[in-house]
Parts: structure tokens; C-alpha cells; sequence
């Protein structure tokens, strides 16, 4: 059976597009429908309904997937092997590509050490850094795009995903230096008639702080998303009002005065948690970038909430 065949299924089970599917795979979209309809045939079964919506997988689809998976799995273990003596170059030094998943922040402090650290001791590793929040990393392992993810999140509950806290990232609240509230304490009733302008819906910490500020009675606080950690730092900076973020995508700011810590109430600090797809192998270079990672953020030691 050709494998590519598979590949194709598989897309289209996830994405339920033709178009999204041939995106994905930079294929033609009447490429796609070929080779499904010609799997289709080679198992004697059909696999999607097409709907006018998209594309959902039959009962029969639904059967294959998992097994289509392990197939994959096993192709790319195989070639692996074949192709660096189980993950080894010709001079015994590890070597192949490693598609890594991380939030915004993450991304912009922590991992340009690692992958230059890497860059010295395993120079055939190539590591592909997606910056992709909780639920866009989570989708990237299942579908295979993804081999490794870093997220920041208190729990990852997913039974198909495995993920261990590699550290603890402490929370700060920062104003612009002339703000009221810079250098000084701050109870929950003062933040809440303060601007905030936080990350995306769905990053964690993000999400507690307004919901803490929102239980507040008759609480108004002018909140802010976006999606980019810098946006939140610019504004704050301009003196239009608060964020809370982790403290390692702060220090350079507050090193230079163009922020100022506020003491606020508590926050726990989040974990970074390595997070791998339960079932899928993780290759030899992908361990090695695992235990850079684990080697550099770490150690995983839970400090206290301030």
C-alpha cells in the first residue's frame, strides 16, 4: 500500500476539507480526491461522506484512523533507521529534524538558548519552532506536525497526549514606571478598576486573571486580548494600563525602567509542560531536543505563588 495514500486520509479525516487537506499536504485539491477514491477502492470501503459542509469520516474511516496512524508511525520510524542507523550520522552523532510547538513567550525567551546550545552539541539537529498557543499545539501533535510541544498550561488533559512539567514560570504584574500603581501594593478591588490588556482567550494565566477580576462584586475592568505578548507590553508601556506575564519575557523591560513591577495578589506559578502524542515514536533527535529542553528550563521545582 502507498503510504501517501494514507498521509491524504488521515489530513482529511482531521481537517473534513478537500481544500484544507491539500493545503496542508501542497498537493492539488483533485489530487486529494484521486488518491482518497483510490484507497477507497484498494480497502473495499467507503471512508468520508461528502457533505455539502465538508467531509466526515463513515464508520469505516473512523475504524482505519487509528491503525493509518500507527502505519505512519511506523514509516517514519523506519525510515529513520534507514537512513541514520537508528537516528546515528556516519560519525555517530545524532541527527535529523525536530518540529517544535510553543507559546508566543516561550518562543521569544527561553528556547533561542536551547536550540543555540544545540546548534554546538548536536549541529545535525535541526529544530523547525512553531509558535502555536495550548490548542493549536495540541492539534499539531495529533496530526503529526508537531513531534515535541511546550505548554503553559496547570494540566494537560488529554488522554492520546503525554506531558511532564519541566519547571514553573513565575507571573508578575507590571505598569508603565509612572503609573499609579507602579512599585506599590495592589489588592484585587484596585486592579479591577485598572486596564488590563492580557494574552489570548485560552492561555491560562490569562484566563484566571479575568475571571478573578470578573468575580470581583460590580467589577468593570476594561480588558484587552490579543494575540501578540508584545502588543500587551507596548501598551502597558505607553502607560494605558496593566498585564500580567511570565517574568521571563519581562526582564529585559524591567531591566531597562520602560516597566515597573506591581504587587499584586498571588498568582501560582504556571508549568511548562513538555507534551509528546502518547502514541507516537519520538526519534532520536526528537529525545535529544527533549533533553536539552528538560536540561535548560529546568529543573521541574515548584516554587511558592509569590
Amino acid at each position: 500500500m502507498d503510504t501517501r495514500l494514507l498521509r491524504t486520509f488521515v489530513s482529511l479525516a482531521r481537517t473534513g476539507s478537500f481544500t484544507a487537506a491539500a493545503t496542508e499536504l501542497h498537493l492539488a485539491q483533485s489530487t486529494v480526491t484521486v488518491q482518497i477514491r483510490s484507497l477507497e477502492r484498494e480497502l473495499g470501503t467507503r471512508l468520508f461522506d461528502r457533505l455539502p459542509a465538508g467531509t466526515t469520516t463513515t464508520p469505516s474511516g473512523r475504524r482505519l484512523l487509528e491503525e493509518a496512524e500507527r502505519v505512519l508511525d511506523a514509516e517514519a520510524r523506519l525510515r529513520a533507521t534507514a537512513a541514520a542507523g537508528n537516528g546515528a550520522g556516519a560519525d555517530g552523532a545524532v541527527e535529523g529534524q525536530v518540529a517544535l510547538g510553543a507559546g508566543e513567550s516561550l518562543c521569544s525567551s527561553h528556547l533561542p538558548r536551547v536550540i543555540a546550545s544545540l546548534r554546538r552539541t548536536h549541529p545535525g539537529v535541526d529544530v523547525h519552532l512553531h509558535a502555536a498557543g495550548t490548542a493549536a499545539a495540541m492539534e499539531g501533535l495529533r496530526s503529526g506536525r508537531l513531534d515535541l510541544a511546550l505548554l503553559l498550561e496547570p494540566e494537560v488533559e488529554a488522554a492520546d497526549l503525554v506531558a511532564r512539567p519541566i519547571a514553573y514560570e513565575p507571573l508578575v504584574y507590571v505598569a508603565a514606571p509612572g503609573h499609579r500603581l507602579a512599585g506599590r501594593e495592589a489588592g484585587w478591588p484596585e486592579l479591577a478598576d485598572e486596564s488590563f490588556f492580557v494574552h489570548e482567550e485560552g492561555c491560562s494565566y490569562s484566563d484566571r486573571l479575568v475571571r478573578s477580576l470578573l468575580a470581583l462584586p460590580d467589577a468593570r475592568p476594561r480588558l484587552t486580548r490579543f494575540g501578540s505578548i508584545e502588543a500587551a507590553r507596548s501598551c502597558v508601556a505607553a502607560g494605558l494600563g496593566l498585564t500580567l506575564l511570565p517574568q521571563a519575557t519581562l526582564e529585559r523591560q524591567l531591566h531597562d525602567g520602560l516597566l515597573a513591577r506591581v504587587d499584586g495578589p498571588p498568582v501560582p506559578p504556571v508549568p511548562v509542560q513538555l507534551t509528546r502524542h502518547r502514541r507516537r515514536w519520538i526519534s532520536p533527535a526528537g529525545q535529544v531536543v527533549a533533553d536539552e529542553l528538560t536540561r535548560l528550563i529546568g529543573p521541574a521545582s515548584a516554587p511558592s505563588a509569590h
